[in-house]
């Protein structure tokens, strides 16, 4: 940690330079430096907590630019919220950290300023997937923080941890699960496919789609909460009244390293694997302070720090970081995750939640 600390110190002087030249001239440097600031949306909780402690204010000691975070709501209720703020030239937040499905919805509105990559030396760090494009090749986002969301129990009422997701099918599970409540963030469909349809290319088809509607429908009984609230499942988990479900595996994590009986379990079947990206809102004012945040969190050694300090899969080569096998195995796994459809999430949005709420929340 000392080692990162003094590595931040020193890109101080590097990303101030720059700052000169991208701040208007006329005012004085220690002005601009004060008036920096930005508004970065993250989700909320244990993630935002242990951003606001580990995280951000090291970017503020490295580039003078002050960082307000917001805590953001599960799902796309976030994605509206900057929706219906951009068609009042508002910007609840100018960075926010959206789902790949979100990031999609809102290319469709032209949401995001694309980005510059001549702004951000750091970018051909990534890896390509995690590099989110308009259709005609324009950036609309850049991999923030990459994730897991795996089987979660409470080692109080499981001992044993389970190996595969269909656990959550076992009749000896009524009434012990908490799972997402919707059907463009809990990727049940995928885990469905790939534990009992051979994977999720058998949701190609509308037939295939409704096969695992059918064989998901068959968990209702073992589910005690359809959740939104995160925080609300997260203590459940806990206290051991909600024992099973699914949930994020950097959160679950830091609430094991904080002492609480939870483990994250990556199934045979392989964990979820998603990302979010950082995107920029077309109402924002902030599009300089924006690409220096970026290109600060696309370094290496702060990917690196991200793993360590937040429980996030990173988003950057792996030959890059300097994280031991054991670091990087506590925040990802050798087992082919499961990707999610997010095709399907866009181009058939509307039949799938009907469909999900229909024969499965509703």
């Amino acid at each position: 940690m000392k080692k990162l600390l003094e590595m931040g110190i020193s890109r101080r002087g590097v990303l101030g330079a720059g700052l000169a030249t991208a701040g208007v001239l006329a005012m004085p440097s220690i002005l601009r430096a004060q008036d920096r600031s930005i508004k970065v949306g993250v989700y909320g909780g244990y993630f935002k907590d242990s951003f606001d402690k580990n995280i951000f204010p090291e970017f503020t000691k490295a580039s003078g630019i002050a960082v307000e975070s917001i805590a953001e709501p599960t799902g796309e209720a976030w994605l509206v919220q900057l929706q219906q703020a951009a068609r009042a030239n508002q910007a609840p937040a100018d960075l926010s950290m959206m789902s790949q499905v979100a990031m999609l919805k809102g290319q469709s509105t032209e949401l995001w300023t694309p980005l510059d990559t001549a702004k951000l030396k750091n970018a051909d760090n990534l890896l390509d997937r995690f590099v989110n494009k308009y259709p005609d090749g324009r950036i609309a986002g850049i991999g923030a923080v990459a994730w897991y969301i795996t089987l979660v129990t409470n080692t109080d009422a499981y001992p044993e941890a389970p190996d595969s997701w269909a656990a959550f099918w076992d009749p000896a599970n009524a009434d012990k699960l908490g799972l997402l409540a919707l059907v463009s963030n809990s990727f049940l469909l995928e885990v469905t496919a790939k534990t009992f349809m051979g994977g999720t290319n058998a949701l190609d088809t509308e037939e295939g789609l409704l096969e695992a509607f059918e064989k998901l429908a068959e968990v209702k009984p073992n589910v005690r909460l359809w959740y939104r609230d995160e925080a609300q499942f997260e203590q459940s988990l806990k206290s051991g009244e909600i024992p099973m479900g699914q949930y994020y595996h950097d959160v679950t994590g830091l609430a094991a390293a904080d002492g609480h009986p939870v483990r994250s379990t990556f199934p045979k079947e392989g964990g979820i694997l998603d990302s979010g990206c950082w995107a920029l809102s077309k109402a924002s004012q902030k599009a300089e302070e924006a690409h220096v945040f970026i290109d600060y969190m696309s370094q290496p050694e702060i990917q690196a720090l991200m793993s360590r300090k937040v429980g996030t899969a990173p988003t950057i080569k792996r030959e890059l970081l300097d994280l031991t096998d054991e670091e990087f195995d506590a925040v990802s796994s050798d087992i082919d995750p499961i990707i999610p459809r997010y095709d399907l999430y866009t181009t058939k949005a509307d039949w799938l939640n009907q469909k999900w709420t229909e024969l499965i929340v509703g």
